[in-house]
């Protein structure tokens, strides 16, 4: 089945991609969630006419996304985190507190657009996260934790 996703879904594509997946997939998750749309003939066409139409659009966002990446990257995240004697982190660091860090720096980003190199960080050190401003644009952001 051919469908036309209506938002980012991940680990199938990204919003306006026509893509296939398999029937029940389809009908019984995504287009009752409001995931995506049956990619009929009609809705081809009218979903073509709306990419050319938000071309213009895109290519502002996209190069938006860019400038903010370039201010990004030579960025150096300071985190703090309770830890104890032997250096090992309370709990661990997420993508929550990556996000406050960079709104404490000026920049507004989305906890889900930031991956971390592995699930929990749990020890002091320095790592890199890798920040996804836009589908084509992404930033790797170097960030180290320390002992509060």
């Amino acid at each position: 089945m051919e469908i036309i996703l209506l938002q980012d879904v991940a680990k199938l594509g990204h919003k306006d991609d026509i893509v296939k997946v398999k029937d029940g997939y389809g009908r019984n998750f995504l287009i009752p969630r409001g995931m995506a749309v049956a990619a009929t003939t009609s809705a081809k066409k009218m979903h073509s006419e709306n990419l050319r139409q938000r071309a213009h659009k895109e290519e502002k966002i996209k190069q938006e996304a860019q400038e903010t990446a370039n201010k990004l990257s030579g960025l150096k995240l300071v985190v703090g985190a309770k830890t104890s004697t032997t250096g090992k982190i309370f709990g661990s660091v997420n993508t929550i507190q990556i996000a406050e860090a960079l709104k404490e720096k000026g920049f507004e980003i989305d906890r889900k657009n930031i991956t971390l190199p592995e699930d929990q960080i749990k020890e002091i050190g320095s790592y890199t996260a890798v920040v996804r401003l836009h589908r084509e644009v992404k930033v790797e952001i170097d960030f180290e934790i320390i002992a509060e």
